[in-house]
């Protein structure tokens, strides 16, 4: 088994970065729902950072990597590329510490991802076909206008952060038999695992992908950091390659990877709505979907799944209603 990242936070510092951000970000609820433990046949417990302040976990992040950040770095501005949550995140947390900041987001983003970016006060920049084309445009304009450069994911502040999550779950919660986590970039599975080996090691963590976007899941099967087709709707997920740092981690630390269809992504996102009465992105939905994939596996099991954000676009709220069975 590979060594885990030198990089990677421990847990010390997931705990140093819950007392960082406590007065930035709020403690989420994790509820139990009867009816989706029918339906899966397993208790299933449902951690609800749809309800975190910008509708989705990355803030977690983002606060803490940017209350770090020197005089210098802030005064120089961040820069980062997202898909639409870490790009909240980012610009909030510019916002809370006083630095300029600049989102690099495809061209396709989601409309009111952008709109909540710039309501922020972070200047949008439209580039690429997808995240990664993004991540490529935002490296070079921070070599070549010396912005602090933010990754999505291979900054350990960011993972100890996001991280925060999984502690608040372990303490709400004993005997968890199985954390089931979406992954896209892979910080918030990387955070879950450091946790759970910290705090519940008899837990098992599962990362949940689409089968649309599996770069990151081949990168954690085979070892090797991978490039992969990515075609996935749901943008969280919408990753064409592996990330350094989280996949040391998820390769020494993770239990197993799945992949899910957009087509059971979008249904995970109805089944949350008519069982939880909340809303629920694609990314968030993974989870769910895994779960119902895996519902032999988990049968009798204390299962907790992570709806990591909320920020669903009414086009695919629509699309993933118009195309769910009444």
């Amino acid at each position: 088994m590979p060594n885990r990242s030198t990089l990677a936070p421990t847990f010390a510092d997931i705990e140093e970065a819950r007392a960082r951000i406590a007065d930035h970000t709020f403690r989420t609820p994790l509820r139990h729902y009867p009816s989706l433990s029918e339906l899966i046949g397993a208790e299933i417990w449902v951690k609800h950072e749809n309800f975190q302040i910008l509708g989705a976990f990355k803030v977690r992040g983002g606060i803490n990597l940017v209350s770090q950040l020197s005089g210098d770095e802030l005064a120089a501005g961040l820069i980062t590329a997202s898909s639409g949550n870490h790009g909240q995140s980012i610009a909030f947390a510019a916002k809370t510490f006083g630095a300029p900041c600049v989102i690099v987001v495809p061209e396709g983003a989601n409309p009111d991802k952008v709109r909540s970016i710039r309501d922020l006060g972070a200047d949008v920049v439209f580039y690429g076909e997808f995240y990664d084309f993004s991540r490529a445009e935002a490296a070079r304009l921070a070599r070549e206008e010396g912005y602090r450069y933010v990754d999505a994911a291979d900054e350990p502040a960011l993972i100890a952060g996001v991280a925060t999550y999984s502690s608040e779950i372990f303490e709400d919660l004993n005997d968890i038999d199985t954390l089931i986590v979406p992954v896209g970039a892979g910080s918030g599975a990387s955070g879950a695992c450091i946790v759970r080996e910290a705090v519940s090691p008899s837990t098992e963590v599962i990362g949940v992908q689409s089968s649309e976007a599996p770069a990151a899941q081949i990168s954690w099967k085979t070892g090797v950091i991978t490039e992969a087709p990515m075609a996935t709707d749901a943008e969280g997920l919408a990753t064409g390659t592996g990330f350094e740092v989280p996949q040391a981690i998820l390769r020494e630390l993770l239990n197993d990877f799945v992949l899910v269809s957009d087509a059971d992504i979008s249904a995970a996102v109805c089944l949350y709505l008519e069982h939880t009465h909340t809303l629920v992105e694609g990314a968030g939905a993974a989870a769910l979907a895994g779960a119902v994939s895996l519902k032999d596996r988990l049968a009798g099991k204390r299962v907790v799944l992570i709806a990591s954000g909320a920020n669903l676009a009414m086009r695919q709220l629509r699309q993933a209603v118009d195309n769910t069975p009444a």
